[in-house]
């Protein structure tokens, strides 16, 4: 006996089609899950998360202080460059106690995705035309810009005059300074530079950093001193 017709005048109108791939429930369901997963994710990376490894949570605690150290000790770019660019961890929050201070000229001025204002300080000023150098990074973060009027991004570029990070560049060229703050082991980015990058290029000298930057000064020619940016 043939199987009877389907298509016919008598087939079953109610039969169901094709089911969906997936119901909007289960589509929600599977939007939240991963917008979840990748907050975790994201929360991760910046130490924040429950069960973030141990070096995340070190740099993140770094990264979030907010007490004004007493005293710094004068550092020069040899003295960064001679950090170790591996370190137990004991030996990491040693040194992240440490409070230094690092003159030189601001060549680039922008901001981090995380809210700092990344401040590029090489040791030797640049003149018109020239290229950048190797430098030291400080960051400004959010804690210590709030409530300011003078530590925000156009007060720091009006005083500091960077090479890069103003609509314009400046006539008297960068301001020199004296940046001041915390010691801070960025491991993330810690690449020890070639001595040729070091000669020719614009390399980040290290990832030890002033992270977070507690104090600015500029240096006034005319009275041979330095004068605090106050916040």
């Amino acid at each position: 006996m043939s199987a009877p017709d389907r298509t016919g005048p008598g087939a079953d109108a109610r039969a169901p089609g094709p089911r969906p791939f997936m119901t909007p429930r289960l589509l929600a369901v599977a939007t939240l899950a991963l917008g979840a997963g990748a907050l975790y994710a994201f929360l991760v990376l910046l130490g924040m998360a429950p069960g973030a490894p141990v070096p995340l949570r070190v740099l993140r605690d770094g990264k979030e202080r907010t007490a004004m150290p007493t005293a710094f000790e004068r550092f020069t770019a040899a003295d960064f460059q001679a950090l170790p660019h591996a370190a137990p961890l004991p030996r990491v929050k040693q040194l992240q106690s440490r409070a230094v201070s690092l003159e030189g000229w601001v060549q680039r001025m922008l901001w981090a995705s995380d809210g700092d204002l990344h401040l590029e300080v090489a040791v030797q000023p640049r003149g018109p035309g020239e290229r950048d150098t190797a430098y030291v990074t400080a960051e400004v973060t959010p804690a210590y810009r709030h409530g300011s009027r003078t530590w925000t991004y156009e007060g720091l570029v009006a005083a500091l005059r960077p090479n890069h990070g103003g609509t314009t560049g400046w006539d008297a060229g960068p301001a020199r300074v004296r940046v001041s703050g915390w010691l801070l082991w960025d491991w993330q980015y810690d690449r020890e530079p070639s001595p040729w990058s070091l000669a020719n290029a614009s390399p980040r000298m290290t990832g030890w950093e002033i992270h977070p930057v507690t104090r600015i000064e500029t240096w006034d020619e005319s009275a041979h001193a330095w004068r605090e940016f106050t916040r």
